[in-house]
């Protein structure tokens, strides 16, 4: 498994709208994607700015192509995301997936 880490920045007062952006935009794209087996969005308060992780997981490169394009380094932007977000970041980062579960407490 692969994780795709998306990370974009927002003004303070726009990081509610944008949940909610990424909840009817990128998010569903992602779900609906053949071999993507999910997505975990973060958010971290930073004093006037909120930064965003997108972590999604992939079954393979091959999948992740299915939503990226065949440079799946490059990051995926909507035309609305120029009205919150700070900057485009460029790219994304991949990492390969060795263990997930619930802790052994």
């Amino acid at each position: 498994m692969i994780a795709r880490i998306w990370h974009g920045r927002t003004n303070i007062p726009q990081a509610d709208s944008y949940v909610d952006f990424l909840k009817q935009t990128g998010i569903p794209d992602y779900l609906g994607t053949d071999g993507n087996r999910g997505v975990l969005l973060l958010r971290r308060l930073v004093e006037d700015e909120a930064h965003f992780l997108l972590i999604s997981y992939w079954d393979s490169e091959q999948a992740i192509r299915r939503f990226a394009g065949s440079d799946i380094e490059k990051a995926r932007y909507y035309p609305d995301d120029k009205d919150y977000l700070l900057e485009f970041e460029p790219t994304v980062s991949h990492y390969e997936v060795i263990e997930t579960g619930p802790r052994s407490d």
